[in-house]
């Protein structure tokens, strides 16, 4: 089964689960986790430089290097994400106001190809949208945070180095504090720590 749905169907239980919670609530005791006997899982690895190819909504083959000396704000959505969608006019205008300071929104949607295409007829997207199912939640993985659900927002500086990462819904002010600090970066006016911790803290 595709984690797709995997991840669909995960947010509608915990959905469910805490409805339930909250009409017959019930004294919990809280258990000691035991990790005797039980396999660890493995920390995932962290790439610090993003390198990566997926195919657009036409196939077209895309290298993730084709935007190289830009700030990448790769956004990872999905057509049947409400926040996702929500997400997009805000990046348009954001990719409209700031391509010309050396910033660049990368589109990438966990989801079908003509879902995808589809939707962008009405979208009018004027950034890249590259697709993919279990080669997009890779990459999304690469950044060394669980992903866990969409939207999903990775942080690259101009020079190629992975920042940080947000989970959740974008808004205006994260996109302000996003220029905030690299173009504080890009003019060496911070480092790369202080600008992971400023934009870790968003």
């Amino acid at each position: 089964m595709s984690r797709v749905f995997l991840i669909f169907a995960a947010a509608l239980v915990a959905l469910m689960a805490g409805a339930l919670f909250y009409a017959a609530p019930i004294a919990i005791k809280e258990a000691t986790p035991t990790t005797q006997g039980l396999q660890q899982p493995a920390p995932l690895e962290v790439v610090t430089h993003p390198a990566f190819s997926l195919p657009d909504i036409s196939g077209t083959e895309r290298e993730f290097s084709e935007w190289a000396g830009k700030n990448r704000i790769i956004n990872f959505w999905a057509t049947w994400c409400a926040p996702c969608r929500r997400e997009i006019p805000l990046l348009k205008a954001f990719q409209d106001e700031q391509s010309g300071n050396g910033f660049q929104v990368i589109g990438i949607a966990v989801d079908f190809r003509e879902a995808v295409a589809r939707y962008a007829e009405t979208a009018e997207f004027n950034y890249p949208i590259l697709v993919g199912e279990q080669a997009a939640m890779a990459v999304a993985e690469s950044s060394g945070v669980e992903f866990v659900g969409l939207p999903f927002t990775m942080f690259v500086a101009s020079d190629g180095e992975l920042l940080s990462a947000y989970i959740g819904e974008l808004h205006q002010r994260h996109l302000d504090e996003i220029v905030d600090v690299m173009t504080r970066l890009d003019r060496a006016e911070i480092s790369k720590d202080e600008a992971r911790t400023a934009l870790d803290r968003m």
